[in-house]
């Protein structure tokens, strides 16, 4: 696909649509192409490049300059949290691992009981994600795409007698060149950028990149459009519905620098810490071969039991290298045997404890585990080590600061003494959610059930920050299906979205 880039506009050159999305990731992409294809005119705006496939460079710290969020370095305060999105058309569906999850049935319990989100049962959900799911080729691992790494991690788990599953992932006749958070150069990842983005432009649809928004246009009550900050000047873009689309970080802000949304917008942040933890095995792994997530524990996921989900993946020994113990000599004896090391992450079910806003005009992402989420991280720490130690593992990896190696025998107590004190884990962030909450009352919520700014119709959110809690699982099918139940409310009822 192509785009238009905002670099070419001069002020004052912006136009008009029915539909201003800001954001081409999963719930930006979804919408456009519901809106575009029920015949209204659709603008999509993205702050970041259009880049196409065959540039992408399968080279971890190329990508992260190239596709991510501040070059991927975006954290929290404490600076012990590195939170990855992607900014380029397609947003963090182009740099993702692919898996995709339906959101739990208790977690959709708990929006409708304590939201009020009535319309997100796993009944009224079941035909959107039939069609999501058929659109992106998403199917679970067969066996050839499950890899040495995941294999181990199957037996570990099925010595322990755990419930283990392989993955359900968004790919169409998969290459396994291992390369996912690189970017697919080869076009089997179903992302946005090769799926609903050029879907919805052969419905008129406009991608324009390079398109960061500054504010949104608004007075009496209504959304008028938005200001993009373009090399020359401001460029104006007027619609009669605005969607934003923006992330869970970049959404509340712009709200924020917008005046809109009262002091609900950014808080509630939460973002699944997730810690990598790494096992030397005798036998060579070559994790970074194949699927890069192949098989998930689901043992653990209901709060009773912990509140935490594990899943099979390892990256290439670059990337790897940060989370492997020692120096001098030591270090360079492990690094050797890289090959034979296997790769697992952890991913916590967290409880909105963050907060995104802007200080001095910096964004800031305050996020700190509170001492339930300390005891969930201990508790799939723990996990994870009897999984790699059941699988025959030598030694295991814990991702502190100073990494550290245990043995079967000294584990639990290593994991034990841990403090979390700011710094001392090394965290990373794939799923940032929830600043932007849906819901019935206006004291605990940004939006209405239907994705509806309170007290302006015509402002809607259709992204990950809608989720009133943390999904535990990785949030992209859970996005898609968010913005696709939001998309169908607005076709049904144009005239209550300031759509004719």
């Amino acid at each position: 696909m192509k785009a238009e880039s905002a670099r070419s506009l001069a002020p004052g050159q912006g136009w008009r649509s029915d539909v201003l999305i800001v954001g081409s990731g999963g719930g930006g992409a979804v919408t456009a192409y519901a809106l575009a294809r029920a015949g209204y005119a659709v603008t999509v705006l993205e702050a970041g490049p259009m880049v196409p496939s065959s540039a992408f460079p399968e080279h971890l710290p190329s990508s992260f300059e190239q596709l991510y969020v501040d070059r991927g370095g975006q954290t929290n305060v404490d600076g012990d949290i590195n939170i990855l999105q992607g900014r380029c058309v397609g947003g963090s569906t182009v740099i993702n691992a692919t898996a995709a999850f339906r959101i739990p049935p208790w977690v959709l319990q708990t929006w409708r009981e304590e939201y009020g989100l009535d319309g997100f049962s796993e009944a009224a959900l079941a035909p959107l994600y039939e069609q999501l799911e058929s659109d992106l080729y998403i199917h679970v691992n067969g066996p050839h795409e499950i890899n040495r790494n995941s294999q181990l991690m199957q037996r570990g788990a099925e010595a322990l007698g755990w419930h283990v599953a392989p993955l359900a992932r968004n790919v169409k006749d998969c290459l396994l060149a291992g390369y996912c958070i690189q970017g697919c150069r080869y076009d089997r990842k179903q992302s946005m950028l090769v799926t609903y983005l050029p879907w919805a432009q052969q419905h008129g649809a406009r991608i324009v990149a390079d398109a960061a928004v500054s504010r949104i246009r608004h007075e009496n009550g209504r959304a008028r459009g938005v200001s993009v900050q373009g090399p020359h000047g401001p460029v104006e873009f007027d619609a009669a519905l605005v969607v934003v689309s923006a992330g869970a970080i970049g959404s509340p802000l712009l709200l924020q620098d917008s005046g809109l949304g009262g002091d609900q917008v950014g808080r509630h942040f939460a973002c699944h810490p997730s810690l990598g933890v790494t096992a030397l095995f005798d036998e060579p792994v070559n994790g970074w071969q194949g699927a890069q997530l192949g098989v998930y524990v689901d043992e653990f996921t209901a709060d009773e039991r912990g509140g935490f989900l594990l899943e099979g993946g390892a990256l290439e020994p670059a990337a790897m290298a940060h989370a492997i113990p020692g120096v001098g000599p030591d270090y360079e004896a492990r690094m050797a045997r890289a090959a034979n090391m296997a790769g697992m992450v952890t991913l916590i079910h967290d409880h909105g404890v963050g907060r995104v806003y802007r200080k001095d005009g910096v964004k800031t992402i305050e996020y700190r585990l509170d001492e339930d989420g300390r005891q969930r991280v201990r508790a799939a720490l723990r996990a994870a080590a009897r999984i790699w130690f059941a699988a025959g593992a030598r030694e295991v990896y814990l991702p502190t600061v100073l990494p550290t190696a245990v043995s079967a025998a000294d584990f639990e107590s290593v994991i034990e003494a841990l403090r979390f004190d700011p710094g001392e884990m090394m965290f990373t962030a794939y799923h940032p959610q929830g600043t932007c909450r849906m819901g019935r009352d206006p004291a605990r919520s940004v939006l209405n059930p239907r994705g509806q700014l309170h007290g302006m119709d015509n402002l809607v959110v259709a992204d990950a920050s809608c989720f009133p809690t943390s999904v535990l699982v990785n949030t992209q099918l859970p996005t898609y299906v968010t913005a696709a139940r939001i998309a169908a409310h607005i076709k049904d009822q144009p005239g209550h979205y300031g759509l004719a």
